[in-house]
């Protein structure tokens, strides 16, 4: 096993060769912000709050997807960073409709959790309110797509670690959202093994039990690491 020497905020790291920055941050105890990201499945630097600057590369780039590499040197709180962070959750607020006091997630959202952490009070950006429709055909959950940011930890999780293969991600631009099928209403979907792990990987609100009422939603994480990494060791048992 080969081992890569970093610096992330003048910090001494030492990881394994093909980890991610973000990985070794978290190895060294620095905290770097992301909503894209979740433990036991794939990476695709979605929400770019995991930006961060590199000594000797001009553009700021995604820790969860670059790799390290020998004697780089990260930063990954700087006034630009900071400043960028806050904007981009602005732009969430702003693009959707998040009405943290109605919303089932309140309380326990990690899209609220992350504007208290950025400094996020208002944003700056005009509102498009969107028409944007729910979904509660399924027996059990329900879809609100006002309240999506589209992170795709719906689509990774059914994908890697259930093996349905029933999120994707249809339209472009302002179109874009997430589907169930081809576009088919959830509650005629085939292939959903009603398992809940969708309703898990949720960091807002937008995929709920039905039933749940303000504040009320709580996610199992540890659940969806178990399942990865059991799967990852061959620990299923008959």
């Amino acid at each position: 096993m080969s081992v890569v020497t970093l610096k992330i905020n003048n910090i001494d790291v030492a990881v394994e060769a093909g980890q991610t920055v973000l990985a070794a941050a978290k190895e060294a105890g620095v905290r770097i912000p992301t909503l894209c990201h979740l433990e036991g499945i794939s990476d695709i630097g979605a929400c770019r709050l995991c930006l961060v600057e590199i000594e000797g590369i001009p553009k700021l780039l995604p820790a969860c997807v670059t790799e390290v590499a020998e004697g780089m040197e990260v930063h990954t709180q700087t006034p630009q960073l900071q400043e960028y962070r806050r904007m981009v959750v602005e732009m969430l607020f702003a693009e959707g409709n998040h009405v943290c006091a109605v919303c089932v997630a309140n309380g326990n959202c990690e899209l609220q959790d992350m504007a208290i952490e950025v400094g996020m009070d208002h944003t700056r950006f005009t509102y498009r309110f969107p028409q944007r429709d729910i979904d509660i055909s399924h027996d059990q959950f329900g879809i609100d797509h006002n309240r999506c940011i589209l992170c795709t930890r719906c689509v990774r999780v059914c994908d890697e670690i259930e093996g349905a293969h029933v999120w994707d991600v249809s339209g472009r631009g302002p179109a874009a959202k997430v589907v169930t099928g081809l576009n088919q209403p959830w509650g005629e979907v085939n292939a959903c093994t009603s398992c809940g792990k969708c309703v898990d990987a949720c960091p807002t609100g937008a995929i709920f039990h039905k039933g749940t009422t303000t504040s009320e939603k709580e996610r199992d994480r540890e659940k969806l690491e178990f399942l990865a990494m059991a799967r990852e060791e061959h620990q299923w048992t008959r």
